[in-house]
């Protein structure tokens, strides 16, 4: 793999000039949490470093420390002809409205919201559906009937995580109560896994004994200190469940390293599409997570009733709420 590293991006992008490829130079962006976030963009470099792996072909790849570095960083790729150009994160989205138009001849990807332009796939995910499955998991596993929730920046996609986890966890048990905290309003929500440690004890001084989170690298922070007291986390876009076995009840999984081998793959056989791909359980793109890590604490009762769910979800039995329907839970 040619990795881009951080530094005088101008400069950087000008010593790459040469990795690019003639025909075909895939590129991925990270957003901020870095790579080995263990959650939403490490699915993405696991997807491009299995297409590395399976094609032979290298890719390049930048992490930015700062939001200032997305215009600069976007249009350095486009000028020098990486091709497809793949970003992770919903904070892409003002910079590749901007810069789509201005290389017409190059196919952008954005994963986790929607970019109006002729030259640019756009992948959302049907998060409410996976975050209603480990709803129900969690109102089963509780031995309280308190559970908690903690999101990273509060923004609407996140909105979709808590609303759908809150609908599957009081369907499931009516009498339950969800606890629900965000770690911030800013960007640095996603990588301060300090502060959620502190909301997890919090929530679990409230008497909360499964806590999922959808907050990146700030969710590390959660899961460790659910396990140090001995509760029950639940890991998010990832599967999470190695990191503490035996404390992390299941993980809400989120393909978005399909999302960019596909895009890579599509690009290179010259089947690039356009427009919007919004996927959930139908298509295998979300879901729960049962492994060697954590199959001692779902039990068949548990796994037939979340199958059951995931049948009646994907038949419309069961309509899951999406929250940026009109930016409200009723639940």
């Amino acid at each position: 793999m040619t990795r881009i590293v951080l530094g005088l991006l101008a400069a950087t992008a000008m010593s790459t000039t040469a990795m690019a490829q003639e025909d075909f130079s895939p590129a991925l962006l990270y957003d901020l949490g870095g790579k080995f976030d263990k959650s939403f963009n490490e699915m993405a470099y696991t997807g491009a470093e299995r297409f590395k792996e399976d094609t032979g072909i290298e890719y390049v790849e930048f992490e930015i420390s700062n939001d200032a570095q997305r215009e600069q960083a976007l249009r350095r790729f486009a000028e020098r002809g990486y091709n497809p150009v793949v970003m992770a994160g919903f904070t892409w989205v003002e910079f590749l409205d901007k810069i789509a138009p201005e290389y017409p001849d190059v196919d952008f990807a954005i994963i986790d919201d929607k970019v109006d332009q002729p030259n640019v796939r756009s992948v959302t995910f049907k998060e409410q559906e996976g975050s209603y499955l480990v709803g129900l998991l969690a109102a089963m596993a509780s031995e309280t009937g308190t559970v908690g929730f903690v999101g990273g920046m509060q923004v609407p996609l996140i909105g979709k995580f808590e609303c759908g986890y809150v609908q599957g966890v009081t369907e499931t048990d009516p009498d339950a109560s969800v606890i629900r905290n965000y770690t911030g309003d800013t960007p640095d929500a996603w990588n301060d896994p300090t502060k959620g440690g502190e909301i997890a004890r919090a929530q679990m001084d409230q008497g909360a004994d499964v806590i999922y989170h959808a907050a990146g690298g700030t969710g590390v922070g959660v899961l460790q200190a659910v396990a140090d007291a001995g509760k029950l986390g639940i890991g998010v876009d990832s599967n999470q469940d190695y990191l503490h076995p035996g404390n992390v009840l299941t993980s809400m999984i989120k393909r978005v390293d399909v999302a960019v081998y596909d895009a890579f793959e599509d690009a290179m056989n010259d089947e690039f599409t356009y427009g919007v791909q919004n996927v959930g359980l139908a298509e295998d793109a979300v879901g729960y997570t049962v492994d060697e890590h954590n199959e001692g604490l779902i039990t068949d009762e548990m796994r037939e009733a979340a199958e059951d769910a995931k049948a009646k979800i994907i038949a419309g039995e069961i309509e899951v709420h999406n929250y940026l329907d009109d930016n409200n839970c009723p639940y």
